[in-house]
C-alpha cells in the first residue's frame, strides 16, 4: 500500500491569515502541499486543476459566504467527497445549523490559536488518511463490473479485475506465497453469489482457512443482491468484514471501503512498528550490531543452514581496551566500540555481526573457503589498525573456527572453538589473527605488520 503526498487548500479573504496558515501546516506536517487563495472564484478554479486532499475555508470570503463555497464545492465533480473545514474566529449559530446540510466537515476556532490549528488538521489527517489501495475485484456481470469499475478509479483506486473466484484464489495464491511481491492487494470486493463453479463464500473460506488472512491483514467487502439476516449472517460467518447490497449507491459503497482500507493501513502500520521494535530489541544501542540475545535466538538456525556453508565462527577482541576505558574515560571507549561496530557492518553486510560482550565481538560469516575466511580477517585487523578513532592506535585480536572442519558442533561448540583461537591470538603477542582446524590451533599464514 501507498500513501500519496496531502495536498492543501487553504481559503481566506486575509493575506496574513493565509501566510500564517499555510506556514504552520508546512512547519507541523510532511510530506504535504499547500495552495492558498483569497476568493471563493478562485479556489473553485483551483479544484478544477488540482485534486485537492482537504481544504479549509474561513467563514466569509471577500466574494461569497463561506458555506455557499462548501455547497459549490460539494457540487463539484472532483471534490465531491473531499473534506472542508471552516476556520473562524466568530462561529455563528447559522454555521452550527447549516453547516452540516452545506458539506461543512469540521469547525476550527480560531481563537485557539495557529499552532493549536496545526496540531488540529494534523489531527484530523491522521483520523482520515487520504489512502489509496489496489483492489482485486470479482464480480462476473460486465454490467455491474463496469459501474462499480469506474466509481473505484474515479476515487483513485487501482482495481484488478476478474470475472471468477478460481482466478482471484490463483492470483492470492500468488500473493501468498511472494512476500516481495511490488503491488499486493489490499482490499478484496467480490459479488457474493458468482456463476462459476465456486462462489464468493468459497472465495471468502479460501481467503481466511487457505491462506490465513486476518480481516485486517486483507479486509474483504461484500457485494449482495439480499439484504436479509440470513445472508449477512452467512457473509460474516465466511469470513466478510463488511457488505453492500445492489443497486449501488456511491457514497456508500466509498464509505465502506474507506473504512476497510484504512484498517488495513492501520494493520501495516502495527507490523511496521512491531518489526521496528523486534529491530530495536534485537541490536546492540552503542555499536549498532547485532545483541548477544539475536546471537542465541537466530545463531543455531544460521549455522545449521545448508544454504549458508561453509559457516565460520569468528571472535574479535579489542586489545587492551581495559587500559582505553582507564586512561581516556568510558565516553572514549564507548567512541572505540561504536566505531569497531560501524566497521564490522560494513563488512559484513550479509553475516551475523554480533556484541558478544563488553569489547568482544563474533561474526557468523557464510559461504567461505578458508582462504577467503582468513583474508577478510587480516583485511579487518589491519583496517582497524588505521582507524585511529580518538586518536588511539587500535588494534584487534581474532580467533577463527569453522563448521568445515568441526561439522558436528553446535552454536556454542563453534563460538568455544573460535574462543580458543582468539587466545592462541593474544597469547601469541595480540594483533594477531589464529584459525581453529581440525588438527589444532595455527596462527594466519597470511599475516603481515
Amino acid at each position: 500500500m501507498t500513501e500519496i503526498k496531502t495536498r492543501i487548500l487553504v481559503v481566506d479573504g486575509s493575506t496574513v491569515s493565509r501566510q500564517i496558515l499555510s506556514r504552520i501546516l508546512k512547519e507541523e506536517m510532511t510530506d504535504i502541499e499547500v495552495d492558498n487563495c483569497e476568493t471563493g472564484a478562485e479556489a473553485l478554479q483551483k479544484i478544477q486543476e488540482k485534486d485537492y486532499n482537504l481544504i479549509t475555508t474561513a467563514l466569509m470570503l471577500p466574494d461569497v459566504d463561506g458555506l455557499a463555497l462548501c455547497r459549490d464545492i460539494r457540487a463539484s465533480n472532483s471534490h465531491k467527497y473531499t473534506p472542508v473545514i471552516v476556520v473562524s474566529g466568530d462561529a455563528d449559530e447559522r454555521l452550527l445549523q447549516e453547516g452540516f446540510k452545506s458539506g461543512v466537515t469540521d469547525y476550527f476556532d480560531k481563537s485557539f490559536g495557529y499552532k493549536a490549528f496545526g496540531d488540529f488538521i494534523k489531527s484530523f489527517i491522521q483520523r482520515n488518511s487520504n489512502i489509496v489501495g489496489h483492489v482485486l475485484f470479482i464480480e462476473d456481470s460486465k454490467t455491474a463490473a463496469a459501474v462499480i469499475c469506474k466509481i473505484l478509479e474515479k476515487h483513485g483506486l487501482k482495481v484488478t479485475h476478474t470475472d471468477s473466484a478460481e482466478t482471484a484464489i490463483n492470483m492470492l495464491e500468488i500473493q501468498h506465497n511472494n512476500d516481495d511481491i511490488p503491488d499486493p492487494f489490499d482490499l478484496v470486493i467480490t459479488d457474493f453469489y458468482l456463476k462459476g463453479e465456486l462462489t464468493g463464500g468459497d472465495l471468502l473460506y479460501a481467503i481466511r482457512a487457505r491462506f490465513h488472512y486476518s480481516q485486517q491483514e486483507l479486509p474483504v467487502l461484500v457485494i449482495t443482491s439480499n439484504d436479509d439476516q440470513k445472508t449477512q449472517v452467512e457473509v460474516f460467518h465466511a469470513g466478510g468484514n463488511d457488505f453492500v447490497t445492489k443497486p449501488i449507491i456511491e457514497e456508500v459503497i466509498m464509505a465502506r471501503i474507506r473504512l476497510l482500507l484504512l484498517i488495513r493501513h492501520q494493520f501495516e502500520a502495527l507490523k511496521k512498528q512491531a518489526e521496528s521494535m523486534r529491530w530495536i530489541a534485537s541490536t546492540d544501542s552503542l555499536t549498532g550490531v547485532r545483541s548477544k540475545r539475536y546471537l542465541v535466538d537466530n545463531g543455531e538456525e544460521f549455522i545449521q543452514n545448508s544454504a549458508n556453508q561453509p559457516v565460520w565462527a569468528m571472535l574479535i577482541d579489542i586489545d587492551f581496551f581495559k587500559n582505553i576505558n582507564d586512561t581516556l574515560g568510558h565516553i572514549t571507549g564507548d567512541h572505540v566500540l561504536a566505531e569497531l561496530g560501524t566497521k564490522l557492518n560494513q563488512t559484513f553486510p550479509n553475516d551475523m555481526v554480533v556484541r558478544f560482550g563488553g569489547e568482544e565481538f563474533s561474526v557468523l560469516i557464510l559461504n567461505q573457503t578458508q582462504e577467503e575466511a582468513l583474508q577478510k580477517a587480516e583485511t579487518l585487523r589491519q583496517d582497524i589498525k588505521k582507524l585511529k578513532t580518538a586518536n588511539i592506535e587500535l588494534t584487534i585480536s581474532i580467533g577463527l573456527a569453522s563448521m568445515q572442519d568441526h561439522p558436528d558442533s553446535n552454536l556454542t561448540q563453534i563460538l568455544a572453538l573460535a574462543d580458543k583461537a582468539l587466545y592462541y591470538s593474544k597469547e601469541n603477542g595480540r594483533n594477531r589473527v589464529s584459525i581453529n582446524l581440525s588438527d589444532g590451533i595455527k596462527l594466519s599464514p597470511l599475516h603481515k605488520n
